[in-house]
């Protein structure tokens, strides 16, 4: 591959950011060389600018997709944040199913905005489905998004290997797991119909407008805005609050933060706030 120039690289930066609203700053120029080495080894691409040309094309509307399959960073692991599952299950869930109780409906509605590989909305819809006494008197549905077709097809298999189900306790990894077996022992665990047929999976940019009206009761958007520089997120924020319940509740990762942001959720503890 030729040598990434700074301008070409300013250029790649600013249609992630216009697209994607994820900052790449100078620091990331090695990072964006190596994704790109591999779109223009699969492509067969000479170089940088060729490449960015063609994605710009008419001809290259499904390159570009694969090129933000690229630059998107996915790493994520079944629970991972273990207490927002344990408030999601000890604190959430009881206030949703009291005010449909109040309001006389059994509407259950979760957003995993930047689902990655799928980790993060089976881990939810596991703590609400054993939350539930008879999961199918609810009206529950999970919907998970990310802007990585990449990601979303392995969200959609749903089959991970034994050491990435370490996190998640016994007794939901025998509910919600079934082994796929190849010769005698079991290499690889599916999740089951029983927990699949609860979500949804959606490609998404969250830079664009929703396909959708909500509102939600729960959005996790963890370790997403972290890419992002404060005014995307500011501008974010605004945005995925207007789709969350009076009442509804917002995770972000625990790296992260809504200070010095204007928005209209109040902190509740540390990564969840709540819509008033």
């Amino acid at each position: 591959m030729q040598r990434l120039t700074d301008s070409l690289f300013q250029k790649f930066s600013a249609l992630v950011y216009q697209e994607a609203g994820i900052n790449l700053h100078d620091g990331k120029k090695s990072l964006l060389e190596a994704r790109l080495a591999k779109r223009l080894r699969a492509t067969g691409i000479d170089n940088p600018r060729e490449y960015l040309d063609f994605i710009l094309s008419e001809a290259g509307r499904e390159e570009y997709v694969k090129f933000f399959d690229a630059v998107s960073t996915n790493l994520t692991f079944f629970f991972r944040e273990p207490k927002h599952f344990e408030f999601l299950e000890k604190e959430a869930l009881p206030e949703i199913l009291e005010r449909n109780r109040r309001d006389g409906t059994r509407r259950i509605r979760i957003w995993s905005a930047g689902c990655s590989t799928g980790e993060e909305p089976y881990s939810i819809a596991m703590t609400v489905v054993a939350f539930l006494d008879v999961p199918t008197r609810w009206d529950f549905r999970l919907l998970a998004t990310d802007i990585s077709t990449r990601v979303l097809q392995s969200a959609v298999t749903g089959v991970y290997e034994p050491s990435k189900l370490v996190n998640v306790p016994v007794p939901l990894r025998q509910r919600f797991f079934e082994p796929i077996r190849n010769g005698a022992s079991p290499k690889t665990y599916r999740v089951r119909n029983e927990l699949r047929k609860y979500i949804v999976f959606r490609r998404l940019n969250l830079m664009e407008s929703f396909p959708f009206s909500g509102p939600f009761d729960v959005i996790f958007c963890r370790n997403v805005m972290i890419y992002f520089d404060k005014k995307t997120q500011e501008s974010l924020i605004q945005k995925l609050s207007a789709y969350l319940h009076h009442g509804g509740y917002f995770f972000v990762g625990h790296s992260e933060s809504l200070t010095g942001l204007h928005h209209p959720l109040k902190y509740i503890k540390p990564a969840v706030y709540k819509k008033f």
